[in-house]
């Protein structure tokens, strides 16, 4: 590979991950019960709980949901960050630690 087609690819990746960046994932729990919106940054842009879904003894169980909706939402992130350098890169390992 030569150093044109390494600044491509890295351009390529750089507008990938910014689209990426760009994209809500959303994570679910107790069968939506619990909804969780992150963005590609891993920053959490949205909560929804189903009120009917809970009472006040139910904090707990509340609780447990909203850390599970959570890793859901980060492992799709995480998921697609994975397919995104895969495919920019197709498989390859980019030298000097680029990705």
């Amino acid at each position: 590979m030569n150093m044109r087609e390494l600044q491509r690819m890295q351009q390529k990746l750089m507008k990938m991950q910014e689209e990426l960046e760009n994209t809500n994932f959303t994570g679910t729990a107790g069968g939506g019960a619990v909804t969780l919106m992150m963005s590609g940054k891993f920053e959490i842009v949205d909560v929804k709980i189903d009120p009917e879904a809970f009472n006040a003894e139910d904090i707990a169980e509340l609780e447990i949901m909203v850390k599970a909706a959570a890793k859901d939402a980060f492992t799709k992130v995480t998921d697609a960050q994975q397919k995104l350098v895969s495919n920019a890169t197709g498989g390859m390992r980019l030298p000097g630690g680029l990705f």
